[in-house]
């Protein structure tokens, strides 16, 4: 069963001047970041902006990525890992969407986010998963994003579901609650040969690492993926203090992103660096000019441009 490590961006989708998906452009983004570093790539989750593509966006927008990757390998030797969003509000569609990846094939594993404006009881999280987890045969990350859902998976549900479903093989935790990504890793131990734990949350990637996380999901990865991947790497070669030093470096970008309406910052980060990948869908509006000025003054402080 595939197990998920390292630095895995949620890549952005990049839309053209009609806000359709740039698949050109999507290439060229999974071309940048494998050949910066990273270990994986993730289309289709929140900062991929998984809720604005059409059915037909979303096939294409898989098959971009895995060709424009096809044949390559991170630094450990290994095929680039390949992880396909598939998020709604009902269990049904994302029943449906799986079916999509599946039709397409080459992708290791499905992220599935807690419903979204609906507000669930524990026992209905589980139902969720685990029908879902019934409905295939693809190995599963659930996906907590409680900032922007106001939907948590409590750590008992997760080690519940660990247990009962076999192709639920991990969790992305971008709470930011470092005690909630304790408890999920606490609990679920003894199942580290087939269920590991990512970070979710950009600032904490260091801090999970040393917890027992086995990589993380870092939507900043986009625009500087040497600096994360560098927090994956030098943790991995026991060079704790580089590890750390590279967590520093990234730490302003983070926080450069409560600028704007995410993944604005992001998108806008990228074109800074000469990477056109447009705007995000509206009603998602571009920064003003003086946050425009702030994060240029933060990536070139960075050494980003």
């Amino acid at each position: 069963m595939y197990k998920p490590y390292g630095i895995i961006p949620p890549i952005i989708t990049p839309f053209d001047d009609q806000g359709y998906v740039d698949c050109p452009a999507l290439a060229q983004m999974s071309r940048f970041l494998v050949d910066n570093g990273v270990h994986g790539l993730f289309p289709f989750g929140t900062t991929g902006e998984f809720y604005a593509v059409s059915d037909g966006e979303f096939i294409k927008g898989l098959e971009t990525v895995r060709d424009a990757v096809k044949g390559k390998a991170n630094r450990y030797g290994k095929p680039i890992q390949l992880i396909a969003g598939c998020s709604h509000i009902t269990t049904r569609e994302v029943i449906r969407l799986i079916k999509l990846v599946e039709q397409v094939g080459g992708y290791d594993a499905i992220s599935v986010l807690t419903p979204m404006f609906v507000s669930q009881t524990q026992a209905e999280l589980y139902t969720y998963y685990k029908t879902i987890a019934d409905s295939t045969e693809m190995p599963i990350i659930m996906y907590n994003n409680k900032p922007k859902t106001n939907v948590t998976i409590e750590p008992a549900t997760v080690s519940r579901l660990a247990r009962a479903c076999p192709n639920i093989i991990g969790i992305k935790d971008s709470t930011g609650d470092m005690t909630n990504t304790e408890e999920y890793l606490r609990l679920t131990r003894d199942l580290r040969e087939r269920f590991d734990v990512i970070m979710g949350r950009d600032t904490l990637i260091c801090a999970g690492l040393h917890y027992g996380c086995s990589g993380a999901v870092a939507s900043c990865a986009n625009v500087a993926p040497r600096v994360v991947a560098d927090i994956y790497d030098k943790f991995h070669d026991g060079d704790y203090k580089g590890s750390l030093e590279a967590q520093y470096r990234l730490a302003p970008l983070r926080i450069a992103c409560s600028m704007g309406t995410f993944p604005e910052v992001i998108k806008e980060g990228l074109n800074l660096q000469g990477l056109q990948v447009g705007k995000c869908l509206e009603p998602i509006g571009e920064l003003t000019v003086e946050e425009k000025e702030k994060l240029r003054t933060v990536l070139r402080e960075m050494e980003l441009i």
